[in-house]
């Protein structure tokens, strides 16, 4: 079953969609975090949904839109915002669903926000499972994602619109923002055994290089999926990483 529903708290109202089998019977529950201009109707995430619900019970999989993304409805982007966003939807699930364990799948973007999350707050998570994680997030939206126009518009203090099948907003403030968050200036070695990296060889948005980098200098295990693009478009490469996903969260 899937159900959308708001969280309305804090003068913010957070979009949120849940799958699951029977509501009372929930012990786990995986928050999945998309990318960025991702929403919380991602195929991708049904997908994982489906195959989880299918073979194991007691477990729900919780998304969320971020601010300014899906049917979110505020205009301005920041990591404050975002930061807000995951924090009152990680108190919903253990407050409203009661779950026993709670856990993170996130990808680009969102593991971007979890990791910066974990670093700044208590970490909640008993396990947490990364796809192609933005640690470069900055470097990614100016190098890759941005154009040459986009940045000279940035620099006039203007706001551009970037994404992929979607486009997002973004003004000078939000950039100056993830300039000052890099997050590779925290130490994760604490939380190393508990993070899991799955990266395709072939991602043409987020460097291999960098990410690997980054679980070496922090201890984290890292498994590249050859031949697998950023958005693990193809289906032998994403089952890879969901099989490998649910043995790391102890599922399978």
């Amino acid at each position: 079953m899937e159900k959308l529903f708001d969280i309305n708290t804090s003068g913010q109202s957070i979009r949120c969609k849940l799958y699951y089998d029977k509501i009372r019977e929930i012990k786990k529950v995986i928050l999945y975090g998309h990318g960025f201009a991702g929403h919380r109707n991602t195929a991708s995430a049904q997908k994982f949904a489906e195959r989880i619900l299918s073979k194991y019970k007691g477990i729900a999989v919780l998304l969320f839109d971020l601010p300014c993304h899906g049917d979110d409805v505020k205009k301005k982007l920041s990591l404050k915002d975002c930061m807000s966003y995951m924090q009152h939807v990680i108190s919903y699930a253990l407050e409203e669903l009661h779950t026993e364990e709670l856990y993170a799948y996130a990808t680009s973007f969102g593991g971007y926000l979890v990791l910066k999350y974990i670093a700044e707050n208590d970490d909640p998570f008993k396990k947490i499972v990364l796809r192609c994680p933005a640690v470069s997030m900055y470097d990614v939206l100016t190098g890759t994602l941005m154009t040459s126009e986009d940045l000279e518009a940035i620099e006039k203090g203007k706001k551009v619109s970037v994404g992929f099948d979607r486009k997002i907003d973004i003004d000078p403030s939000f950039l100056a923002e993830l300039k000052a968050c890099d997050i590779r200036q925290y130490d994760y070695l604490d939380h190393a055994d508990d993070i899991l990296i799955l990266h395709g060889t072939k991602d043409e948005i987020v460097p291999i290089s960098s990410v690997e980098r980054f679980a070496e200098d922090n201890v984290i295990e890292f498994i590249p999926v050859e031949n697998a693009d950023h958005r693990f478009q193809n289906p032998a490469c994403m089952e890879i990483a969901t099989k490998a996903a649910l043995e790391f969260f102890g599922i399978s």
